[in-house]
């Protein structure tokens, strides 16, 4: 392949992904402005979160072992397909009057299960395209512009459209994933290598065999389930204290509503420094001391959000968390990329992220037992405590030299699939 070549596919895969994250960022603020004008029961409006939340618990493996059987850029781009042709009926019902959360939550709902499968192969595809030596700053690209898109373009941009129409929002939506789609062909094709499709025809397996495998293959890589353990914990108590922010910043911390944007921006800010940073960092300070940092940082965070009252001192905080747990990811995905076989890649990195993400809806709910049973300002404190002892546990152990032998004798594939 021409050098230039692998530049143009990582290129159609960057505008791919940054056109879906246009669309998400859009509905992620349109489709909240839609159920409140719908209902002011607060059990029907948390239900959006249930509904996005559900494919993933649901979908998850079942998308890990098809970007494993299939060609990845036609789940990009068919994903991205249905994804736009699901809004833009919505939005046609939007259009013509017809309006009824039932209908959110089914266009909801099915995204969610197509973002499942989309998602989970677009992060199998850099190490297809590029070297190893390249992953950190292609990662990084990725995640900057997910960063960038999803905080500070796509919800500002939704919220302005749902303002002029409703069904503007989501004709806008789905044109983004439609591009995304469109752009994904521009990608080579991705489909399993010619080893892994003898292999298969020797030795057939079905959907459930494949996920059990390449779960296995995941809980068997001690390093690779510590890493997932840590970002879970990240993930938790990021969850746990997430929703409680605005009610500190109101409440204890004595701010106007108007300045809680300054809590949601500033590690948006640091989240896209780290991303963009990562290629200098990581090499240089290493994978183990930026997991530990991961840890730590958030800890020391949540400490000072939840023992003192200083704002500046806080956002500070906070954008140093966002550094370390953006560079973090970036040291992930790198390692299951590059540590992991091609053929159970797909699989693996949904083992992972059901892990990670599967605690994010528990970590919200023990946030607001927290919060309701002991004070708003108790959240912030034992997630401090939940983090450094993670950092302590598990953390440790997480060495540069232990990275760095993973990846250079990645484990092999099984050869019996059952």
């Amino acid at each position: 392949m021409p050098a230039a070549a692998p530049r143009r596919s990582f290129a159609a895969l960057w505008a791919s992904q940054a056109s879906s994250n246009l669309a998400d960022g859009l509905l992620q603020a349109a489709a909240p402005l839609l159920v409140a004008t719908l209902t002011r029961d607060p059990l029907v409006v948390a239900g959006m979160t249930v509904v996005q939340f559900l494919p993933w618990l649901a979908a998850t493996l079942p998308a890990g072992a098809l970007a494993d059987r299939m060609d990845r850029r036609r789940i990009l781009t068919i994903g991205n397909l249905l994804r736009a042709a699901g809004f833009a009926l919505l939005a046609v019902t939007l259009a013509n009057g017809w309006r009824h959360v039932a209908l959110l939550y089914a266009a909801v709902f099915l995204a969610g299960c197509a973002e499942t499968m989309v998602d989970n192969a677009a992060l199998t595809i850099p190490p297809r395209l590029l070297p190893r030596e390249q992953l950190e700053r292609a990662n990084g690209r990725l995640f900057a512009t997910q960063s960038v898109i999803n905080t500070f373009i796509g919800p500002p941009a939704g919220a302005a459209l749902f303002a002029v129409a409703a069904a503007a929002a989501f004709y806008t939506g789905a044109a983004a994933f439609a591009l995304a789609g469109l752009a994904a062909l521009l990608l080579p094709a991705l489909r399993p290598t010619s080893a892994d499709q003898e292999r298969r025809r020797s030795t057939p397996t079905t959907i459930g065999q494949d996920i059990r495998s390449g779960w296995a293959h995941f809980w068997r890589h001690d390093l690779l389930r510590r890493v997932a353990f840590i970002s879970a914990a990240i993930n938790f108590f990021g969850s746990a204290t997430g929703g409680l922010l605005v009610l500190l910043v109101t409440g204890p911390y004595d701010l106007p509503l108007s300045r809680y944007g300054l809590f949601i921006a500033v590690p948006a800010a640091g989240a896209i420094v780290g991303s963009l940073l990562a290629e200098h960092v990581v090499p240089r300070v290493g994978g183990g001391p930026v997991t530990w940092l991961a840890a730590l940082t958030p800890a020391a965070s949540y400490a000072i959000l939840g023992l003192g009252h200083h704002t500046v001192l806080a956002l500070a905080g906070m954008f140093c968390a966002a550094v370390a747990t953006s560079l973090n990811q970036i040291v992930v995905s790198t390692l299951r990329q590059a540590a992991v076989p091609d053929e159970l890649l797909g699989r693996v990195t949904a083992a992972y992220r059901l892990v990670v993400l599967g605690v994010v809806p528990l970590g919200a709910l023990a946030g607001g037992l927290l919060g309701r049973g002991l004070g708003i300002r108790a959240p912030f404190l034992v997630a401090a405590l939940g983090l450094g002892l993670a950092a302590l546990l598990l953390a440790s152990r997480v060495t540069t030299q232990a990275l760095r032998d993973a990846e250079a004798r990645p484990a092999e594939a099984p050869r019996q699939y059952a």
